[in-house]
């Protein structure tokens, strides 16, 4: 009798793992748009490159000398209206722009 249970038991598990499972089927989320800066920097020496929203200044990132870069800008809006500030690394110019608003990739051309 006990050989008969063990068999019993060993088949119910077997048919229970190999049945079939319910399965979740999720979309990912909605990505946000993005938004871009595209900075053209004609200079000879590199800037660092700032947006602020709300007059909260945020650091986006340092662009080479004679060098174009499109820099993401993550956590804005599209259609937000910011500010653009660009310092040369030895700190001697700064050059900005205000009330840009980011659609899509921004150009902007330093000097």
């Amino acid at each position: 009798m006990n050989a008969r249970m063990l068999w019993l038991g060993a088949s119910l598990m077997l048919a229970t793992a190999c049945g079939p499972r319910q399965v979740q089927v999720r979309t990912a989320p909605t990505q946000q748009t993005q938004v871009a800066l595209e900075v053209n920097n004609t200079l000879a020496q590199g800037v660092n490159v700032y947006f602020a929203l709300n007059g909260q200044e945020t650091f986006l990132r340092q662009v080479p000398a004679n060098s174009k870069l499109a820099i993401p800008v993550q956590g804005i809006a599209p259609g937000s209206a910011v500010s653009l500030r660009a310092t040369t690394v030895d700190g001697t110019r700064t050059y900005s722009r205000q009330n840009v608003v980011l659609n899509g990739t921004v150009p902007w051309s330093l000097p």
